[in-house]
């Protein structure tokens, strides 16, 4: 099919934001030790894979990293010489690990069970969807994918082919998040009457001329299915050390902190409701001041309302997520928690209260599930929910504020073409999707 067409498809299909029943793999691995491939070895990368080291070294994971990729040869040199240190310091000493700049060369090696995707968010989806046809399961950094459709086919992708997807949303490892969400979705403060979210502001300017990309680095490549721009070092990622990327600010590459930050919030608010549900009507508002090579929005506000009645607002601010009851309320943020009610912070549910899947290791959950043949604590589905929540604020941002009315039967916007026609990414061949460049 033609790369819009089959997007486009993914978006009509009615099921966009439905969940999927997991059908995952009977057997769920090729070899007895778990075998994985760190794509993306920039500052995310480089954390994601000192995780799997520390959780795989653990004899009840048995799980390793054996190659390491990016398009900037420099950074997956780095990144394979970082993991052979850490298992030399651990006694072994004939330890390969290889360093790639095509991740379709991991695609066909049975030795890998799966891929630790850290690239940036631009490139998500395509690796994304080839790593599950290709039968590897995924540890995808959030947000999901940059596009709805994108997220889409990715669902169907994983789910197709049985494999393990748990999305980078690690709040869902944690106590402070849990627990808030125990609090709301057992209705111990009454029941919801709405949420405040807060994420952090972007800032700064980009500036620099074009220059010559560095011979180590695959521009080409590293711009995949966006629009293509000249190589100005401070818009794509700093060449001497791990620092804080330029691309986190560029459009053609993520949406700004709306899904950097947003998807982790919203998806503690949907976590707290019920994965299943799901805005009807969205409209935010942003600001776009002239910022030189950056070009995402810094503050904005938004509102999304559901059909259970729950108003969800967000803006710039302490990140974190706010719950307003009928008798109280609750917050939950990195490190801590609070409540209306300090004697709820403690209880647990019993009965036939909802108890939501306890995760204290967000990357050990992920091997787990592998083991298990189990869905982990955010599968695909969820991540690409919280995600689409994402997309449609910096859709609405875009378009002025306007309303987006959500027609869940249909998975599209209702009642608006010019806003849904947007839901499908324009991809730069020849990096779309089904291409033999991207598999």
């Amino acid at each position: 099919m033609k790369r819009r067409a089959f997007l486009a498809g993914g978006l009509a299909s009615g099921a966009t934001l439905t969940i999927v029943p997991s059908h995952l793999r009977a057997t769920t691995t090729r070899n007895s030790t778990l075998q994985f491939a760190q794509i993306g070895c920039g500052r995310m990368g480089v954390g994601d894979m000192t995780n799997l080291l520390n959780s795989g070294w653990n004899e009840r994971f048995n799980a390793r990293i054996v190659a390491c990729c990016d398009v900037d040869s420099k950074r997956a040199r780095a990144a394979a010489g970082s993991a052979t240190s850490f298992y030399q310091e651990k006694g072994e000493n004939k330890i390969i690990i290889g360093a790639f700049t095509d991740h379709r060369e991991l695609l066909k090696r049975d030795d890998i069970d799966g891929f630790i995707i850290s690239t940036p968010d631009h490139w998500h989806g395509l690796i994304g969807i080839g790593a599950a046809e290709a039968g590897k399961h995924i540890y995808m950094q959030k947000p999901l994918t940059y596009s709805i459709a994108e997220g889409r086919a990715l669902v169907e992708a994983v789910r197709g082919k049985g494999v393990v997807l748990q999305t980078g949303s690690q709040q869902r490892s944690s106590i402070y998040f849990r627990q808030i969400c125990h609090i709301i979705r057992n209705e111990w403060l009454g029941s919801l009457l709405r949420i405040e979210v807060e994420i952090p502001t972007d800032g700064g300017r980009g500036s620099g001329q074009p220059t010559v990309p560095p011979a180590t680095l695959d521009y080409d490549r590293w711009q995949g299915p966006s629009a293509e721009l000249p190589y100005v070092e401070a818009r794509v990622h700093p060449q001497s050390d791990l620092g804080r990327p330029g691309w986190l600010q560029v459009e053609a590459y993520c949406l700004g902190m709306i899904t950097g930050w947003g998807s982790h919030m919203y998806d503690i608010a949907q976590w707290a409701m019920g994965d299943d549900k799901f805005p009807s009507e969205i409209e935010a508002r942003g600001e776009f001041p002239e910022r030189g090579l950056f070009d995402v929005h810094v503050g904005f506000h938004g509102e999304a309302v559901y059909d259970h009645g729950v108003i969800m607002t967000s803006r710039n601010g302490e990140p974190g997520v706010k719950f307003v009851t009928k008798d109280g309320w609750a917050r939950c943020a990195r490190g801590k928690m609070d409540c209306s009610d300090k004697r709820l912070l403690r209880r647990q549910p019993t009965g036939d209260e909802i108890v939501l899947k306890t995760s204290t290791n967000h990357m050990e959950d992920f091997i787990r599930s592998i083991r298990d043949g189990s869905d982990p604590v955010c599968p695909v589905e969820v991540g690409h929910r919280s995600n689409s929540i994402c997309v449609l604020h910096h859709l609405s941002m875009k378009l002025g504020g306007r309303k987006l009315r959500w027609d869940r039967a249909r998975g599209t916007i209702a009642d608006d073409e010019e806003a849904a026609a947007k839901l499908v990414p324009k991809m730069r061949p020849p990096y779309v999707m089904g291409s033999d460049l991207t598999r």
